[in-house]
């Protein structure tokens, strides 16, 4: 559903206006209007009476769910969560996850299970030969099925240029418990090679609804990188204290191998706009002192390398970052999107305001159990306080996956009629 100064144009003339909309707002540019932005991931088997596994195993009730939801809601960004094959997962055999379908029931959402593939004595295996790590310990570790990995020799051992190494490896595939694995692995590639193109429908359909893609690519803090997928929180929180110089040196190095991946195209707009987050960085997770010494000088470096490369960098900034705010002074005025989950906004945009702009922050609980009233009174507050003189896009705190279908449409289109500037 458009409003009414969106009607009778057309899905290509909507995309750019609020491509522009968006690309302007970020560089604190005015623009007619406060931008609304939300991620609908699974409401939308919500509101299409679908379960949520329909996002792993039946992938046109998936692709007919997002169609269904876009065209009556209409923010001005958003992004789709494709159809993933839940078969080919199941190959595959993550431990660090379950999904609707498989570990949890049909209607349930995702839920990530942090492993910790690293032990606390392996960082001198993984600084000295990364790549040998991620193949032979951390791949085996997270995916039961990849555990025939750990069984490889080190990619560094000097046998890989013996002369009999090619037969020593064809013997090793022909073993029965490897053979088996690697079956399943094919199954796995099968099943996702199925699937290919109609996933690629998915990004056709912000398009039909003059949506713009909202990021082209993503990245996380190095910090992040290793709390959440290599030593765990736990882990981490331990190594800050026993082994700080090592967490350190792992935070330099993964800062370096995602520095050295090459970018994604922009779009054909000519913008390039990636997700990041900031989770162990906030207050509830560390103190200021380390956050100064862990965390922020590879964030730090990161964001900055990333605009000198012209990214936008959109960082959604998990949990309450009220106390860091004015770190993000450092970054070049009008080069990057925060969004506040906690983050007392309102402080935000007084330290932010004419530098930064600011995303955010509508409470997920407001939009599931408030009244549509409710909700409009609170996104006026936003516009009125944190929309003052732009650099603001009013979006949901955090997930959207189990709110009331009234209250997010109140969200949208009253900002859409009353952000007027």
């Amino acid at each position: 559903m458009s409003d009414k100064y969106e009607k009778g144009k057309s899905p290509q003339e909507l995309r750019r206006e609020r491509e522009q909309r968006i690309t302007d707002v970020i560089s604190l540019k005015p623009t007619d209007r406060v931008p609304v932005c939300c991620e609908l991931g699974f409401f939308v088997a919500r509101y299409a009476g679908i379960p949520c596994s329909a996002a792993y195993y039946d992938c046109d009730a998936w692709f007919a769910a997002y169609r269904k939801t876009l065209k009556d809601f209409q923010p001005d960004m958003s992004f789709t969560r494709s159809f993933t094959p839940g078969k080919a997962l199941e190959y595959l055999g993550p431990k660090f996850m379950k999904w609707p379908g498989y570990g949890l029931g049909p209607d349930n959402g995702l839920q990530a299970i942090e492993i910790e593939s690293m032990k606390d004595d392996e960082y001198d295996l993984f600084l000295e030969n990364p790549a040998d790590y991620m193949i032979r310990h951390h791949l085996p570790r997270i995916h039961g099925g990849l555990e025939w990995l750990s069984m490889l020799p080190s990619l560094s051992d000097m046998s890989w240029i013996e002369p009999w190494a090619a037969q020593n490896l064809a013997m090793f595939f022909t073993e029965p418990a490897i053979e088996a694995a690697i079956e399943n692995l094919q199954k796995a590639g099968r099943e996702m090679r199925k699937w290919m193109s109609k996933a690629a429908e998915f990004d056709q359909l912000l398009a039909e609804f003059g949506i713009p893609q909202l990021y082209r690519g993503g990245m996380l803090p190095p910090f992040d990188i290793i709390s959440h997928s290599v030593r765990g929180m736990k882990g981490t929180m331990l190594d800050m204290y026993r082994r700080p110089d090592k967490l350190l040196e792992a935070c330099e190095l993964l800062l370096k191998k995602e520095l050295a991946r090459p970018m994604p195209p922009p779009n054909e707009y000519g913008n390039l706009r990636f997700f990041m987050t900031n989770t162990r960085g906030s207050d509830d997770f560390m103190s200021t002192k380390q956050f100064h010494r862990f965390y922020w000088p590879t964030f730090k470096k990161l964001v900055s390398t990333l605009i000198e490369r012209g990214v936008t960098p959109c960082i959604f900034f998990e949990g309450n970052f009220t106390s860091r705010l004015e770190y993000l002074l450092e970054f070049p005025k009008g080069k990057i999107c925060a969004r506040f989950d906690t983050t007392d906004i309102f402080r935000a945009k007084e330290i932010l305001k004419d530098h930064v702009c600011i995303e955010g922050n509508v409470p997920s609980s407001l939009l599931q159990i408030g009244s549509v009233q409710e909700v409009k009174d609170y996104c006026k507050k936003l516009i009125d306080f944190v929309g003052k003189g732009g650099g603001y896009i009013l979006g949901p705190r955090s997930s959207t996956d189990e709110v009331k279908p009234e209250n997010l449409k109140a969200m949208i289109e009253f900002t859409k009629e009353y952000g007027r500037y």
